[in-house]
């Protein structure tokens, strides 16, 4: 869509420098950029898309997932496990997956996503199964049409060497960084405004070596791509990590080039305070997975400590078979219950909440170009119904937001309609649940 116009919406967060809020302000986006904000705009031949009684913000930003997942929710035997229990449950299952099964669970995952409001969302795939290749999530992902930073996970160190995976799932080292780079060269896009950018992610301190750590770090920063893993996740994390390593997971990721503007890590639930400085003097991101940390039982991390300190925080919903969803307005609503439960009603806002899951995630992300609503900024918008039973009564909007609708009315991803009225324009979400349950069914007959 060339030229659109978002009129009257009854408030515009825009997330800019200043955070201001408009009453009863228009948006104009040319060729998938905002290019003005004010009252009462006139036309000039754009596409009007009435907003009155709506509340517009930024897209949201989800920078954790394990989109292949989409197809194991709610696993019995997973049920009430913890981390590592809960893997050594769900790999054999994963290991039946193939090609189709990440595609179709890419693309549920990321309708998903997009029904509640998000725009741009990672991944992180660490398994490749009978033929499956990131190629397959990166085809599904052009389908939907959100913006999508996938990563090239990876699995090294199986059981055999005292690693967590079984051998079956991991593969040889200069294998991942080959493909890696195979990745990088045919994929990855840095340009303002990308659609697709390729990151490096090998899994996680126990199920790497040191070596490919070390290597991907070196080769990431050869080829100006970012850096994902997992770190201190729960207990279970950091006591692998002394008795393996002999140091704390900060330390670890520290020693081996995995701090910087260019590196987040999910969870980090089990920080401590030193840790947390040096993500905040290093610019080390991290992404914050409140309900999946509930769902597993890791704890709480220590959010309102990392803001406090000055360390990026984002959101992530983390794969759906530790989640069993993927809503990343409940993602945020939860997260600011979270840090209420562990300090005080007046630990996290709404707002800042909502901050964490739009310009939060774009900050992490290294996407200056995403994020808030302001001239320059790529045309990633949501536009939420604020007319309904659930937001009546309502007298701050945007405080209302996180428990308000479920589902975002209409979402632009570089000024483009994904979802119209509530419905995906881009995916038949009838034939795709049928899909996903037919391949959920052959991962249940094993």
């Amino acid at each position: 869509m060339a030229h659109l116009l978002i009129r009257r919406a009854e408030r515009v967060v825009t997330m800019d420098p200043d955070r201001r809020e408009l009453s009863g302000a228009d948006v104009r986006i040319r060729d998938g950029v905002i290019v003005e904000i004010g009252e009462g705009l006139a036309p000039e031949g754009a596409e009007v898309l009435p907003a009155d009684g709506c509340l517009v913000t930024p897209g949201l930003v989800n920078t954790h997932h394990h989109l292949f997942q989409t197809l194991t929710r709610a696993v019995p035997a997973a049920q009430d496990a913890l981390l590592f229990g809960w893997l050594k449950t769900l790999y054999p299952i994963w290991a039946r997956m193939g090609p189709e099964h990440i595609a179709v669970s890419t693309r549920l995952g990321l309708a998903e996503l997009a029904l509640s409001g998000c725009t741009m969302s990672s991944d992180h795939l660490y398994l490749f199964p009978n033929g499956a290749r990131l190629d397959d999530s990166i085809a599904a992902a052009a389908e939907v049409g959100l913006r999508f930073h996938p990563t090239r996970g990876a699995m090294s160190i199986g059981e055999s060497l005292g690693g967590l995976p079984p051998d079956a799932l991991v593969e040889p080292e200069p294998a991942i960084l080959a493909d890696a780079e195979r990745l990088i060269a045919a994929y990855n896009d840095p340009a303002e405004g990308s659609m697709l950018r390729v990151g490096l992610a090998p899994c996680s301190p126990f199920s790497v070596s040191r070596e490919l750590m070390r290597d991907a770090a070196i080769l990431a920063r050869e080829k100006g791509v970012m850096l994902h893993t997992h770190l201190a996740e729960n207990d279970e994390d950091i006591a692998y990590s002394l008795a393996q390593f002999g140091c704390r997971p900060g330390q670890y990721a520290e020693d081996l080039g995995w701090t910087g503007d260019d590196v987040w890590h999910a969870h980090c639930v089990k920080l401590d305070r030193h840790e947390i400085g040096l993500f905040a003097r290093t610019g080390t991101g991290v992404a914050h997975c409140p309900c999946s940390n509930c769902r597993l039982g890791s704890g709480i991390a220590p959010v309102r400590a990392m803001r406090d300190a000055g360390v990026k925080v984002a959101m992530g919903v983390d794969g759906s078979a530790s989640n069993d969803g993927g809503d990343l307005v409940s993602e945020a609503r939860m997260a600011m219950l979270l840090q209420r439960v562990d300090r005080g009603a007046d630990a996290l806002s709404a707002r800042e909440a909502l901050e964490i899951a739009t310009l939060g995630g774009a900050q992490v992300l290294g996407r200056p170009d995403c994020g808030a609503i302001a001239p320059g900024k790529r045309a990633d918008i949501a536009v939420w119904d604020m007319s309904g039973l659930e937001a009546a009564g309502s007298w701050d909007p945007v405080a209302l937001l996180l428990a308000g609708p479920r589902r975002v009315r209409d979402l632009l991803v570089e000024g483009r309609f994904v979802v119209t009225e509530g419905r995906l324009v881009t995916q038949d979400a009838r034939r795709l649940a049928e899909e996903a349950r037919r391949l959920t069914r052959t991962l249940i007959d094993g």
